[in-house]
């Protein structure tokens, strides 16, 4: 590890040594919206002279952003720490130790047929209606996604007699040497966030996956988009790193976090 990245991560973990700055900063990362230092007084039980001063050691390390409007104070949570913390946990410790995920009860998988591809589009057109899914604008056509799947590791998640999500997995290169290497996709229908879809859709994909000899499997996903790079972290990914303002998004710049699973 280079010297100057010691030292920038061992600012971090410094700087987080202290609990209440653990859980300002989870309050702001957990908000959709920005929060006041007033807001996060109250809900920290602290002063506002002690909240503003645990406000402005985050923002000097980079975790927080602050803006003023006026005599109020706004902080939001800057989306790269969200990426940097675990990069800095690989980097420090060689590898985040390996974590699970399980198949929830309720949620089916099954290989997709050519009777789901309507559901399939669909949930892909509320991934992309998020804005924080997929570069892409408009749905691909079906056959668009029927060459760039691998025809064997497209999947499908029922929940309560109904398609809920589907995953998939596509070859990062054409090349023999990168057979085993593929990127992998997971979408989960609007109606059935938060009921383990993709919790069992990623266990389902990275099983099937070593399974048929896949030996690299690898995620791309927005920094916003933190439920699914801690998900992925469960499931034995590790940050490769985060590549910024990659490509342009409605006309804005937009940084990416590679995520990155080596079969053992």
């Amino acid at each position: 590890m280079l010297t100057d990245e010691a030292a920038t991560y061992a600012s971090w973990f410094s700087t987080l040594s202290d609990a209440t700055r653990v859980r300002l900063l989870h309050h702001v990362a957990s908000s959709p919206v920005p929060v006041t230092v007033g807001e996060l007084t109250t809900l920290l039980g602290v002063s506002q002279s002690t909240c503003s001063h645990h406000v402005r050691k985050l923002a000097e390390v980079g975790f927080l952003h602050v803006q003023r409007e006026g005599t109020t104070t706004l902080v939001t949570v800057n989306p790269a720490c969200c990426t940097g913390l675990p990069h800095a946990a690989d980097a420090v410790m060689g590898a985040l130790a390996s974590g699970s995920v399980r198949p929830v009860d309720g949620v089916t998988i099954r290989a997709m047929t050519a009777a789901d591809w309507p559901e399939v589009r669909r949930i892909y057109g509320e991934g992309i209606a998020s804005g924080n899914a997929t570069f892409e604008t408009e749905v691909p056509s079906r056959r668009t996604l029927e060459s760039k799947w691998l025809p064997d590791h497209r999947w499908i998640a029922e929940l309560d007699g109904r398609v809920a999500g589907w995953a998939s997995a596509a070859p990062v290169s054409p090349r023999e040497c990168y057979s085993g290497v593929a990127e992998t996709s997971i979408y989960v229908a609007d109606a059935s966030q938060g009921r383990g879809v993709g919790k069992t859709l990623l266990h389902h994909q990275v099983s099937a996956a070593d399974a048929d000899g896949l030996w690299t499997l690898q995620a791309v996903v927005f920094p916003e988009n933190r439920a699914s790079i801690a998900l992925h972290h469960k499931a034995g990914f590790r940050t490769v790193g985060l590549r910024e303002r990659i490509a342009q998004h409605h006309g804005e710049w937009r940084d990416t976090v590679l995520l990155e699973r080596r079969r053992d």
